[in-house]
């Protein structure tokens, strides 16, 4: 029978695997479930296409979730776009305020914009706009629905144009259908020169009745349903 001398059996020991250990993670190395999502697009231009629609300032955090990349490199991102909008002298810059990311209009074209804005308020109505406004004053307080029914066409876009231009204002909302009602300003009787609507003049010699417009567009709902 072999003898195990203390020595030898030291040394067993110590080459023997360790049962039930755990195995270590070192600190630095990312769980699983933490790994980031694979990138959508290239990070620089991705982020120019998204902050061109945000119609509010966007964190960076809310950035690199959408585009997959991790929160430093968004913000080292957004700190060399930013950098470069301004070493070129681009005409607007992208700044980080209220939280946020989004691009703004350098100071020194403030006067451009101001004349461009200007103009574009003082440019004559389209033929549209002027038939929208008269159904508006004729017809007021009136949904844009009803705006359209009259007309034959779509008024979302022309009725947005009248708001902006200060001739239209909402007049609360349809008790029946909960539909915004629209109605003409005082700045509308202003710009046409009279101080009420009861100045305005008469439709019969240029028109026919309204009612028969109503008619005519609802028989023209009723046969595109039927065409349907």
């Amino acid at each position: 029978m072999t003898e195990i001398t203390e020595t030898e059996a030291v040394v067993e020991a110590e080459e023997a695997p360790a049962e039930d250990a755990p195995v270590e993670t070192p600190a630095d190395e990312p769980e699983a479930s933490e790994s980031l999502a694979v990138p959508v697009a290239d990070l620089r231009p991705a982020l120019e296409a998204v902050l061109m629609v945000a119609d509010q300032p966007l964190g960076e955090t809310v950035l690199a979730t959408v585009l997959g990349y991790p929160v430093p490199q968004v913000r080292e991102a957004l700190a060399a776009l930013a950098q470069e909008y301004a070493d070129q002298g681009r005409g607007f810059d992208l700044r980080n305020v209220a939280g946020g990311w989004r691009y703004y209009t350098r100071d020194e074209f403030a006067s451009v914009v101001e004349r461009f804005v200007l103009d574009g308020q003082q440019a004559r109505l389209t033929q549209a706009a002027l038939e929208t406004l008269a159904v508006v004053a004729y017809r007021q307080p009136v949904s844009r629905a009803r705006v359209s029914a009259i007309r034959g066409v779509n008024v979302d876009g022309v009725m947005r144009t009248l708001v902006n231009r200060g001739l239209v204002e909402e007049a609360g909302t349809d008790q029946e259908t909960g539909a915004h009602l629209y109605r003409t300003t005082n700045y509308f009787l202003e710009r046409i020169g009279v101080t009420s609507l009861e100045e305005l003049p008469e439709l019969a010699p240029f028109m026919p009745e309204m009612d028969d417009l109503d008619l005519e567009s609802e028989f023209g709902r009723e046969s595109m349903a039927a065409d349907a």
